[in-house]
């Protein structure tokens, strides 16, 4: 099987503009202790292709779930074992290798098979209760049920590459940061990883920078519409409470694209600038971003360029406050 099942970036980007996105369906084998099988997923946004698993080179002093690197058309690209990193002692071996991108960053992961793409809406992925949650070394990050009745479990990819590469979680990547201290700012933030809420936290502490974490697109519009009453109230404006929004792209119940459409609709927030940070930095996902309004379009995850555009898009706001003040 290879990439040409795999549909056009630019129908998915209209799917996923819609709150609706695609899933890569796989297998990590007969579990021998239980003997069933599970279903997990992941966006074909991120799969760039699928194919029978060629020569490893294997490596040492490499976590046990990495089996080593494969050269992909010139390219050496790590090698993750899914059935090892969930824990999964399957009755047969890997067969297939997924090559996924995560931010320019590729690499494969070896399941035992995939079955097919179902696309499905962001409404019907919800977020895993706790325990499901921390099954498979915390690799489940949304659930969602099929037509057929089966459960998916769909990957937090960056939890995968923090647990076996360290991805994001060097920390001299925040040591640098320069911090805000010449005003009282709050960002209110959305992102269903918790990997990318601890990044994303750690970012804006190191930055002097309040912060209200949502998991998904509905909680941080349920967060903002609570926020804006509490202003109505008390006669305030909502940027007086946050100065900015911050969201991932992929979430469980509402997608960034939806949410930041439904800010830029609702006159309570003409003035409250928009942040998507996400993975999916191909430029048709970045051009999504600017039609339902974003401020800007920033990669996962890179602090400093993070931090670079909040400082510029927090100082504006109050430049612009401090002008509405006096005009």
């Amino acid at each position: 099987m290879t990439a040409s099942f795999i549909q056009s970036v630019d129908e998915r980007t209209r799917l996923a503009g819609a709150n609706r996105l695609e899933i890569l369906l796989f297998s990590l084998g007969k579990d021998r202790a239980t003997g069933r099988e599970e279903t997990f997923g992941v966006n074909v946004f991120k799969v760039r292709e699928v194919m029978l698993i060629p020569e490893i080179t294997r490596a040492p002093d490499m976590p046990p779930a990495v089996e080593g690197m494969v050269s992909l058309r010139g390219t050496m690209v790590p090698v993750i074992n899914l059935q090892k990193f969930c824990g999964v002692d399957a009755e047969e071996p890997p067969n297939i290798l997924v090559i996924t991108e995560y931010n320019k960053h590729v690499q494969g992961f070896l399941v035992h098979s995939v079955d097919n793409i179902q696309r499905i809406a962001w409404d019907d992925v919800k977020v895993p209760p706790p325990m499901m949650a921390q099954r498979h070394g915390g690799m489940v990050t949304a659930v969602t049920e099929l037509s057929d009745g089966r459960l998916v479990m769909i990957m937090d990819v960056e939890m995968v590459l923090a647990k076996t590469a360290g991805f994001g979680e060097d920390p001299d990547l925040f040591a640098s940061l320069q911090r805000l201290d010449d005003a009282d700012y709050t960002v209110l933030f959305a992102d269903d990883s918790s990997v990318a809420r601890d990044q994303v936290t750690r970012t804006l502490d190191a930055m002097g920078v309040h912060h209200i974490a949502c998991q998904n697109g509905r909680e941080a519009w349920e967060r903002l519409d609570e926020i804006a009453r509490h202003a109505e109230q008390k006669g305030q404006r909502i940027t007086d409470l946050v100065q900015c929004v911050l969201t991932d792209v992929e979430m469980p119940e509402m997608d960034g694209y939806v949410l930041t459409r439904r800010i830029k609709e609702d006159p309570r927030f003409a003035d409250l600038p928009v942040l998507m940070h996400s993975s999916l930095s191909a430029e048709a996902n970045q051009e999504l971003g600017k039609n339902v309004g974003a401020d800007a379009y920033v990669p996962k995850f890179e602090p400093a360029e993070l931090a670079d555009k909040l400082r510029e898009v927090l100082t504006a706001s109050t430049v612009d406050k401090n002008m509405a003040l006096h005009a």
